[in-house]
């Protein structure tokens, strides 16, 4: 799909005093300076990271022909460029990402676990996409980043999508679920990987349930007591599968 900068702009409760071509056209959102195949439609988002910024690479990315950027400042930048000022990129990618999603009223699957996403992914798309116009996660997109750009790929035609949901700390599946707002959830396994910032097992199975804050129906292993004592505060009057029936 595409929208012109002011409407994003607009999205992001931004100003448009910094717009050097209001009705320029985004369809790509871009994150890695590396990846550009549509630089005249692509609207980069430079975002700090402990190792790097992104603003580094906004002059470089302007000889290529990019001419829409998310920025914290546009102090040393192109005049002749479009640039939405924001302090927080990664919360605009973020909230642009959740507006998208929020356009269309399709089943959406969010799947989250410490094992286990990105295969229970590819075999629900194998499964559905001989009927239906799946939409999925690339690849292990399911970071902060790499949720936006998935939901990103949504549109007119997609009739299900399919969202890993991945967290290494406590507050990260609270802002990925309100961008994917599934209505179908999918916990595929709870083990120790990656559980060093979590209190307990425990404390980092309640993290992951907070994905299926607003899910209709969800998928778990009922055999596991901390995976359905972590759904339990988000499951009252829902519909609950596992490979033992309702927990």
């Amino acid at each position: 799909m595409n929208y012109s900068i002011s409407e994003i702009a607009s999205i992001l409760g931004a100003s448009t005093d910094s717009l050097y071509e209001p009705d320029a056209v985004v369809s790509r959102l871009l994150t890695d300076s590396r990846s550009l195949p549509f630089p005249s439609e692509t609207l980069f988002f430079a975002l700090r990271t402990k190792n790097n910024d992104g603003h580094r690479y906004v002059g470089n990315l302007h000889q290529l022909g990019v001419r829409n950027f998310v920025v914290e400042s546009t102090q040393g930048l192109p005049a002749d460029a479009n640039y939405i000022v924001t302090p927080n990129p990664l919360r605009a990618l973020q909230q642009l990402a959740a507006y998208h999603r929020s356009r269309f009223n399709i089943p959406v699957i969010g799947i989250t676990g410490s094992r286990g996403k990105t295969c229970v992914k590819e075999w629900l798309h194998q499964l559905l996409g001989s009927s239906l116009h799946t939409r999925r996660s690339p690849r292990s997109f399911n970071s902060q980043i790499g949720v936006a750009l998935s939901l990103w790929e949504i549109d007119e035609e997609t009739d299900i999508a399919i969202i890993e949901a991945g967290i290494s700390q406590p507050g990260e599946m609270a802002r990925l679920e309100a961008m994917i707002r599934p209505t179908m959830g999918i916990f595929t396994a709870l083990t120790n990987e990656h559980g060093e910032n979590f209190d307990s097992l425990q404390h980092k199975a309640a993290e992951k349930a907070l994905l299926f804050a607003h899910c209709q129906t969800i998928v778990l292993d009922a055999d596991n007591s901390a995976m359905t004592q972590a759904i339990a505060p988000c499951c009252a009057n829902k519909a609950l599968w596992s490979r033992r029936g309702n927990p």
